[in-house]
Order: structure tokens, then C-alpha cells, then sequence
């Protein structure tokens, strides 16, 4: 079963879900704000497809950290523990599309296809 990790109201995360419903992909929503987000979980994607796909340095919660904390995230152990206290830092949506099969972060509908099938 695919699993698409996010906030429900991220715009990003609303195209994704709708592209999969387009694509009739049966999916399980894994909300951020109401679920948290799941430790075991993260240390998978921290693993593939790597801390710095996870980190969105693009959003308004990145440009809110204040600056030691920004410098600090170097690593995949650091940045999980930023990541975990700020969980609307992970570039959404994570796309986890079944056993055995990739993790995938952001949307990008080219990419998806290939995941899809």
C-alpha cells in the first residue's frame, strides 16, 4: 500500500493526492500535524532518499529558525533532530510506495509514473 506523508493543507501535498486519486492509486494519508511524525520512518528516509532531500530550506519554518540552528544541520542525526521538532520542515509530500519499492520526496508528476506502475 502507498503511503503519502504530509499536512492536508499544504498545496503541494493537494496536488499530489490529487494526482494520485486521478491515477486511481489507493493511498493512506499520514498526517504530520495530527500523527506526528513516525521516528521509524524518518530514520528510513534519512537513509533514501537522504537528509538533504528531507530538509526544505525553501519554507517560511526553515527562514524562522534562527541561525545556529540552520548552521547545525549538517548531518542525518541532526538533521532528524530538527526534523522531528519541526516536522514542517520535511519537503512534502514523503511518498513511501509500497514494500520493497522507493521513497520519494516533493511532488513531480514525470517521476511518479514510473512509481505508479
Amino acid at each position: 500500500m502507498t503511503t503519502l506523508y504530509g499536512i492536508p493543507n499544504c498545496d503541494t501535498v493537494k496536488r499530489a493526492r490529487a494526482w494520485l486519486d486521478d491515477h486511481g492509486i489507493a493511498y493512506d494519508f499520514h498526517d504530520f500535524k495530527k500523527a506526528g511524525v513516525p521516528e521509524a520512518e524518518l530514520d528510513r528516509w534519512l537513509a533514501a532518499p537522504g537528509w538533504e532531500a528531507l530538509v526544505n530550506r525553501r519554507g517560511t519554518t526553515w527562514r524562522r529558525l534562527d541561525d545556529a540552528t540552520r548552521a547545525a544541520v549538517v548531518d542525518a542525526a541532526s538533521a532528524r533532530a530538527v526534523l522531528l521538532a519541526n516536522p514542517s520542515l520535511i519537503k512534502r509530500p514523503v511518498v513511501n510506495w509500497g514494500s520493497g519499492r522507493d521513497v520519494t520526496t516533493g511532488f513531480d508528476a514525470a517521476q511518479w509514473k514510473s512509481h505508479a506502475l
